[in-house]
């Protein structure tokens, strides 16, 4: 979802706003606070159009993008890391792994089932969807990435693990490059 192809939408609308404050990042979220406080809509119908035109525009996957937080793409990776350990994934194994209750985990498990990231099938086991893994797989990814950066400057290899966990869901795709290219070069 570009800005070019926003400018068009509103273009489409009739509308004369002004998107010099229209900011868009990596992960597709659209920051429309001040779109929708900007007073040079065409009136509460241009308003009205706008907002729903939003609302439909955005793809499904840009829309659970929004919504899934740090604390989502951790269970998405743990249950990766354990799937290669093991098929059989459950709640429990999820919960033992990562230290938290049955319902913290029953709670987030039925948000990721909801959301698409992840399937649970007759007899209890966890599986990710085809988004569930790629949203896995990247977060897994940057865990190593960042993980064997920390160490490769000194930081003992259990704090550079747990500060690894905290940076993985912030990073920019341009710092992990730019980390993983000097990582390649030693």
């Amino acid at each position: 979802f570009r800005q070019a192809t926003f400018q068009v939408a509103l273009a489409k609308l009739n509308c004369n706003l002004i998107l010099r404050d229209t900011h868009f990042n990596e992960k597709g979220q659209i920051f429309i606070k001040n779109l929708l406080q900007n007073q040079r809509f065409c009136g509460e119908t241009g308003l009205f159009r706008l907002t729903y035109f939003i609302i439909i525009t955005v793809s499904v996957s840009e829309v659970k993008a929004m919504r899934l937080l740090a604390s989502g793409e951790m269970y998405l990776e743990t249950i990766f890391i354990l799937s290669q350990e093991s098929n059989a994934v459950r709640s429990i194994d999820v919960g033992e792994y990562m230290g938290y209750s049955k319902p913290s985990v029953s709670r987030a498990v039925g948000l990721l089932k909801e959301g698409g990231y992840i399937t649970v099938d007759g007899d209890g086991f966890l599986h990710l969807t085809e988004e569930g893994r790629e949203i896995a797989e990247k977060i897994f990814e940057r865990h190593t990435i960042l993980t064997a950066f920390l160490t490769s400057i000194g930081v003992d290899r259990e704090i550079a693990a747990e500060d690894a966990c905290k940076m993985e869901h912030d990073i920019s795709d341009t710092s992990l490059l730019a980390i993983k290219k000097y990582l390649e070069s030693k």
